[in-house]
């Protein structure tokens, strides 16, 4: 399976097909074309980076339809629709459903080109997104129970001393375990750590936090 960034050509004209993928390889970008929305939906793996160039009105499943089950599968490739059907109702309905752009036949060959160099751009970006919160949630899951406590009070700025006492630890400890969050998370400031845990879904709120303890058997009051 290869991680290079892909067009994927969704058309049944096999003409425009063609004339598309000469286009697109020429401008040095690796091309797939399929004459049925089907056939793209039983090749595609969501792990593979790039974009959709997608026909409006085939046989068997449409452009819209391809649209909604890539969207309820939750594939977020970009789609670049390219059609000769379109009309103004069709178009909202594609940009509602998170279309990346809507293009009429015949395009000119440098707008097309520059619509899929920004999709693939915008799939680059995104799919780095969803690698660096994977990694974010992937360290979370080292912290410990007790760091997971103590993340809500920093964020909240409470001192180590009121932290130690609202968990009934010494204040040492506490020390310990911020230094240890900060190094875990790779966090360098209070507010890069309150994005984190946000991201990680810690509990921000410090009366969440200080009722966490309580419930964990710490009794310690709110000031």
């Amino acid at each position: 399976m290869t991680n290079t960034a892909t067009v994927f050509i969704v058309d049944d004209d096999a003409s425009v097909r063609d004339a598309l993928a000469r286009l697109i390889a020429a401008a040095g970008y690796a091309v797939e074309s399929y004459e049925r929305a089907e056939q793209f939906l039983e090749d595609y793996r969501r792990e593979r980076p790039g974009c959709l160039l997608l026909d409006l009105q085939m046989p068997g499943m449409n452009g819209l339809e391809l649209q909604a089950t890539l969207a309820q599968r939750e594939l977020r490739l970009p789609v670049i629709f390219l059609t000769a059907h379109g009309d103004v109702p069709t178009t909202v309905r594609a940009l509602k459903g998170g279309a990346f752009d809507f293009l009429e036949k015949p395009a000119e060959g440098w707008a097309l080109l520059a619509c899929v160099h920004k999709a693939l751009q915008l799939d680059a970006e995104l799919r780095q997104k969803a690698a660096d919160r994977e990694a974010l949630r992937a360290r979370c899951a080292t912290l410990t129970a007790r760091e997971r406590e103590v993340v809500p009070l920093a964020v909240a700025g409470r001192s180590s001393k009121d932290i130690a006492r609202v968990l009934g630890i010494s204040h040492r400890t506490v020390e310990l375990h911020r230094a240890r969050i900060m190094h875990k998370l790779g966090a360098n400031t209070l507010v890069e750590l309150a994005a984190m845990a946000q991201a990680c879904g810690i509990p921000l709120s410090a009366n969440d936090a200080h009722a966490s303890a309580e419930t964990a058997g710490y009794v310690a009051p709110r000031t």
